[in-house]
């Protein structure tokens, strides 16, 4: 089974956080994006799920899979 996928997002002008999905307080804040992405990254390798990084724009600009992904999707 699948874990929360995980967000990066802005929190102010200079700090990033990681939220899990559905949660409304972040996990973690940190003061680069670069840092956010990568404790991010190992939270969703660990619940296998996904990693979406929101850019400071507030639109999603990438979005990386850890979890069960099969190729070609059904559909």
């Amino acid at each position: 089974m699948s874990g929360k996928n995980q967000y990066i997002v802005p929190v102010d002008s200079d700090r990033w956080g990681v939220r899990g999905e559905g949660n409304s307080r972040l996990t973690e804040t940190f003061r680069t994006q670069r840092e956010a992405i990568e404790r991010g990254r190992e939270i969703a390798r660990n619940e296998g799920s996904e990693l979406r990084i929101q850019g400071e724009d507030g639109k999603f600009r990438e979005a990386w899979s850890y979890g069960n992904d099969p190729f070609p999707p059904k559909g």
